[in-house]
C-alpha cells in the first residue's frame, strides 16, 4: 500500500543508523542533573569540582542545578524556596564536606530536604581523609562519604 519498497529500506537503514547514534550516547553514560550542597566558605573548592565535571576527559559527569551565586535576599523563606526548586531539577545532591561545613545550618537544611524530596545524596570531600567532624545530616542518615577522586563512581 502505498510507496516503493526501495523508500521502506532507506527507512529501515534510518532506523538502524538512529539505533546505533542513540548506543553511542549511552555507552558514554548519563549526565545527572545534581545539587550541590555546601559551605559557601568552601566556594573556590566548589568551583573547581563544577570545572572538573565540565571538562570532557574528567570522569566525574553531572549538570550543576545548584545555586552558583549567593541569592540577593535577607528573607530566608525567599532563598530556600529558590533552593526548594533547584532541588526538585534534580535527581541527586552531592554535599561537599569540609573542616567547617559541621557548622553550617544551610548545609543541614538542604541535606533534609533533599532527603524529603527523595533525592539520592552522597558527600564528597578532597583528599583521602575525610574531615575531622562530618556533619551530623550526613553520619544520621547513613549517606554515604566517598573522596573527590572517587566521584565518579557514585555518581
Amino acid at each position: 500500500m502505498g510507496g516503493g519498497s526501495d523508500s521502506g529500506r532507506s527507512s529501515l537503514g534510518n532506523i538502524k543508523k538512529l539505533e546505533q547514534k542513540a548506543k553511542k550516547e549511552l555507552e558514554k553514560g548519563v549526565r545527572r542533573n545534581t545539587f550541590l550542597s555546601f559551605d559557601y566558605d568552601d566556594i573556590d573548592e566548589v568551583n573547581l569540582l563544577r570545572a572538573h565535571a565540565k571538562n570532557e576527559k574528567s570522569e566525574i559527569e553531572f549538570i550543576d542545578r545548584s545555586v552558583k551565586d549567593p541569592i540577593n535576599s535577607e528573607r530566608a523563606e525567599y532563598i530556600k524556596q529558590k533552593i526548594v526548586e533547584r532541588i526538585r531539577q534534580c535527581s541527586q545532591t552531592v554535599v561537599y564536606i569540609a573542616d567547617d561545613t559541621h557548622n553550617s545550618g544551610w548545609v543541614k537544611w538542604e541535606v533534609e530536604k533533599s532527603l524529603q524530596l527523595g533525592k539520592g545524596i552522597i558527600a564528597v570531600h578532597k583528599g583521602d581523609t575525610p574531615p575531622s567532624k562530618i556533619p551530623s545530616c550526613i553520619t544520621e542518615n547513613g549517606i554515604k562519604i566517598v573522596s573527590w577522586s572517587n566521584l565518579s563512581k557514585h555518581l
